[in-house]
């Protein structure tokens, strides 16, 4: 199914509010300790404000042109999640285009840490709420930062980027977006050793781990924030690549 029907993708997303909620129950966590962040990207606006209109409010896209273009289009108390990898000359437009953008899950280096938090003072916008990206996996085609650099760069963010608030971590896990319990594992042991070094609890360290084919099983690992699209929007839909 690659497009679905607006009362289809409503259905999709309240199956999985329910199922999130059974597995926060099942770790002893209450439903509201989870946030879903419903991906659409290559999904249409209509559909986004589908769900926006039966109560949902925190999306997330991967691409800066398709956020630059959608956040306008929709109500300015969507929360957006940017989860896309962030070339420096980027962060101007996502960030002058996307003014409600709640947080960014992307940060891997200090160099785009340092871009951001220049950028956010000159704009004169409230601080910026950040996830440091964990390569989980060890594939080199993965961004994020090496588990072993982890509570450098958080460290980096929090005690020399005062304009962005460093909230969590983040991993996609393997190259085919699936996950294995090892990698959520790597990344409750970084936040561990980035909460130890940073002297905060671990409940002000979120993390962000898990997709479609492995949310729950997140969550019962300790994921506050899981990243569903597939299951809720249908499969992606991609421009089809001319042939020569």
């Amino acid at each position: 199914m690659a497009t679905s029907s607006p009362a289809a993708v409503t259905e999709a997303l309240r199956t999985v509010l329910h199922r999130v909620g059974q597995a926060a129950e099942r770790c002893g966590r209450g439903a509201d300790r989870v946030r879903v962040v419903a991906v659409s990207k290559t999904k249409p606006v209509a559909l986004i404000r589908q769900l926006y209109d039966a109560g949902h409010r925190c999306f997330g896209e991967n691409y800066v042109q398709e956020i630059v273009d959608k956040a306008p289009q929709l109500p300015d108390d969507v929360e957006w999640h940017f989860i896309g990898n962030l070339q420096s000359n980027k962060v101007k437009p996502l960030l002058t285009g996307v003014p409600n953008l709640a947080v960014l899950e992307s940060v891997d280096d200090e160099k785009i840490a340092n871009r951001l938090d220049s950028f956010v003072a000159s704009a004169g916008r409230n601080p910026l709420k950040v996830f440091i990206q964990v390569n989980t996996s060890g594939e080199e085609s993965k961004s994020g930062v090496e588990p072993s650099s982890c509570v450098e760069l958080a460290k980096h963010v929090s005690q020399n980027c005062s304009n962005l608030e460093f909230c969590g971590l983040m991993t996609i896990g393997n190259l085919d977006y699936t996950s294995t319990p090892e990698n959520f594992k790597t990344l409750a042991s970084c936040r561990s050793e980035v909460c130890k070094a940073l002297g905060i609890p671990e409940e002000k360290c979120e993390l962000s781990m898990g997709m479609s084919g492995d949310f729950e099983q997140a969550i019962e690992m300790g994921s506050t924030n899981v990243r569903i699209g597939s299951i809720i929007f249908g499969s992606r839909e991609y421009p089809k690549k001319s042939s020569d």
